[in-house]
């Protein structure tokens, strides 16, 4: 069976066989199909790789670990403190709780491949 890695997606041009309906967003349903096409795997196959791709992703997050797809980019949770804000409606002061957030940088290659 072929295997369609990342760093494939960043080649398949505009003409490739990769179609994703929905226009201007992808969703999860989107994304097995079009991988499934792609590869020729079942979309049940498919679906349960992304769910374990995800699920690995928020695991290692979890873990504080970065997660680095060299090419398409890197996850990383930063710690954002507690602080005071205003309610907009009324105008109270209300306090905001210290979270974490992930961000998401991405790679050279996936610049590179949206500029083209």
């Amino acid at each position: 069976m072929p295997a369609l890695l990342y760093a494939d997606l960043l080649e398949i041009g505009e003409d490739a066989n990769v179609n994703c309906q929905g226009g201007y967003t992808v969703n999860k349903n989107d994304l097995v199909a079009a991988v499934a096409d792609e590869t020729g795997m079942s979309k049940a196959d498919v679906g349960k790789a992304v769910d374990a791709t995800f699920a690995t992703i928020v695991k290692a997050l979890r873990s504080k670990d970065d997660v680095r797809l060299v090419g398409f980019g890197t996850y990383t949770v930063t710690e954002r403190s507690a602080s005071q804000g205003r309610n907009p409606r009324t105008g109270q002061p209300i306090k905001i709780p210290a979270s974490k957030q992930v961000k998401f940088r991405v790679g050279k290659g996936m610049k590179d491949a949206i500029n083209k």
